[in-house]
């Protein structure tokens, strides 16, 4: 929930809204608590990787897809087959190779013997949760079929439209570009993953404490977790973030951010309405995840980087002096915050 103004009773006014969307459900265990048993669960599986656990969980819970560029080995599959357990859904897995071809992914129609006719078998992209594993690793054109599944959760065949089954979360995995076989996405495949993750490896104690689980036989096995939630509550979730409030400061600083992309000299390739849409809901899934009902600052800020920093494309002669993601980093320093002193002032927690 998003205001062009300041009136006086912007608060008053926001609170109804939110009684009027949101009391008719009813929760027998608070929102806040069900996130927290995920992220527990996730974080013993995943040691030592609580930012990248709250952050994954953050995108899922703004209805966003998430893309991981990691070396092989660091728990990205496990990741992916461990969230779909929780949210207790379906779960499949793509493995992108170069010859994989577009119906591979989406399906298409084959012919039934006993109707003698055309019936559409569902494709892989038809589950709740799906693993595209070395998606850089296949064709562009294969890489296109993800494109109106990303975006609009559904599939097109020769005319007719197919609704993937929701919840429907996307991660996919891509191998640093300098290893061989791999293909760069091209923009607007990228542009539809709301973040950018990279697991890393695991510090030495946590590789240690892995190692003894293993030893021991004491490590958490994935098949054994069970659901922490419904899928119902899960969309229910995803409904009520997008009642968080959004001071008009915040907006118009969002704006600012996409523009300075734009128009500076080291960037080829600015920030799109999109990635601006889905920072937004970033940020208000953080807040949610904390208990507010409004956003902050900080919680803007915090998802800015893995949001915002894969949609750009930097001029040949500042990719080599610098990241992408060091390059978002200074040009948010650089941005003031001063018209924010007030944001979130007044205003009641969850």
């Amino acid at each position: 929930m998003v205001s062009s103004s300041f009136p006086q009773s912007r608060t008053e006014q926001h609170s109804v809204d939110m009684g009027m969307n949101l009391s008719s459900f009813q929760w027998a265990v608070k929102p806040q608590q069900l996130l927290q048993r995920m992220q527990v669960k996730l974080e013993d599986i995943l040691l030592g990787k609580q930012a990248e656990v709250k952050q994954v969980l953050v995108c899922m819970l703004a209805g966003g897809h998430l893309l991981l560029e990691d070396v092989p080995g660091v728990g990205k599959t496990m990741l992916a087959t461990s969230i779909a357990r929780l949210l207790g859904g379906q779960f499949h897995r793509i493995q992108f190779t170069s010859d994989l071809l577009p119906a591979d992914i989406v399906g298409g129609m084959v012919l039934d013997r006993q109707d003698r006719g055309l019936v559409f078998r569902p494709g892989p992209i038809m589950a709740n949760v799906v693993l595209g594993d070395e998606l850089n690793r296949s064709s562009p054109r294969t890489q296109s079929a993800l494109l109106e599944a990303l975006e609009d959760r559904s599939v097109s065949i020769e005319g007719h439209s197919y609704a993937l089954p929701q919840p429907f979360v996307f991660i996919a995995t891509q191998n640093p570009l300098q290893y061989e076989g791999t293909h760069g996405l091209p923009e607007a495949q990228r542009d539809r993953f709301m973040m950018q993750l990279s697991l890393g490896y695991p510090s030495k104690q946590d590789e240690m404490s892995l190692l003894v689980q293993y030893a021991e036989g004491t490590r958490y096995q994935t098949n054994k977790l069970r659901p922490v939630m419904s899928d119902v509550e899960w969309m229910q979730m995803q409904k009520e973030i997008q009642y968080i409030y959004v001071h008009p400061s915040l907006i118009e600083y969002m704006a600012d951010v996409a523009h300075a992309t734009r128009t500076n000299v080291d960037c080829k390739l600015g920030l799109s309405p999109r990635a601006l849409r889905d920072w937004l809901r970033a940020g208000q899934a953080f807040a949610y995840f904390e208990g507010r009902s409004f956003i902050l600052p900080d919680d803007l800020l915090a998802q800015a980087v893995a949001t915002l920093s894969h949609r750009i494309e930097l001029q040949g002669r500042a990719n080599n002096s610098y990241s992408k993601e060091q390059f978002i980093s200074k040009l948010l320093l650089d941005i003031p915050l001063s018209k924010m002193d007030n944001v979130g002032k007044g205003r009641g927690q969850r």
